[in-house]
């Protein structure tokens, strides 16, 4: 991943001592970094930094991180990676129901933190990069257009979408329920299986028989190795 200069962070936490932590560690990677302590300071601070992507704690006084994330959601392509010191199921279904685009539980390590700001930022920014090149894949999306080892693949749209999104999230685990929400969209009706069925023709045509690529992972889902 380059360095990412031109791409704008906002981080928002109660603790200083984890701002001044997660912010150190961003401008060393080369992004725009700005902070707030509050959710209403938070609000203001957007409005004028428009940042793309937000780092947002859910418990704060005053104004909480849900409150935050449904005002910054109303604002534009902004993308939120909410943290919480709680991993419980129902604060992360309401995070995402008001439009957070991906979930940490405290602690976590800044790696992590690094590698999912950075799926976002090709997710959501991929114009900020041009060409995607991660491992022996470069994705193309003005072109619609995976290369893997200098060989132009040959895929439909749904196969395009959906090595393009586990690719530009490798190393993470993603379920089946999380990947039909993002390439065939929440509103898909049809059974959870149909990712198998893609998944063995990607399998297919990467030559990746042993899935030493996409990995799969009992009862929790399938992970890119790029290594």
């Amino acid at each position: 991943m380059p360095i990412l200069k031109g791409i704008k962070i906002l981080l928002v936490d109660d603790e200083p001592n984890i701002l001044d932590f997660l912010e150190m560690g961003l401008l060393n990677e080369g992004f725009e970094v700005q902070t707030a302590q509050d959710g209403m300071s938070a609000v203001r601070v957007a409005k004028e930094f428009q940042p793309h992507i937000v780092v947002l704690d859910v418990m704060m006084p005053g104004m909480d991180g849900f409150e935050v994330c449904r005002m910054l959601k109303k604002t534009g392509n902004i993308s939120v990676i909410m943290l919480t010191a709680k991993d419980e199921v129902e604060d992360k279904v309401k995070g995402l129901t008001l439009g957070a685009d991906d979930y940490m539980a405290k602690p976590f390590s800044f790696e992590e933190l690094l590698a999912r700001i950075q799926a976002r930022v090709r997710n959501q920014f991929p114009n900020l990069l041009g060409e995607i090149i991660l491992g022996p894949f470069r994705i193309d999306d003005r072109r619609k257009e995976i290369v893997y080892k200098q060989q132009v693949m040959e895929l439909s749209p749904t196969e395009y979408e959906l090595l393009r999104f586990l690719v530009i999230n490798h190393g993470l685990v993603l379920s089946k329920m999380t990947i039909l929400d993002k390439v065939w969209g929440y509103d898909f009706g049809g059974d959870e299986n149909i990712v198998e069925v893609y998944i063995r023709s990607l399998r297919d045509k990467l030559s990746d028989k042993e899935h030493r690529l996409i990995r799969t992972l009992r009862g929790a889902g399938y992970r890119v190795d790029l290594q």
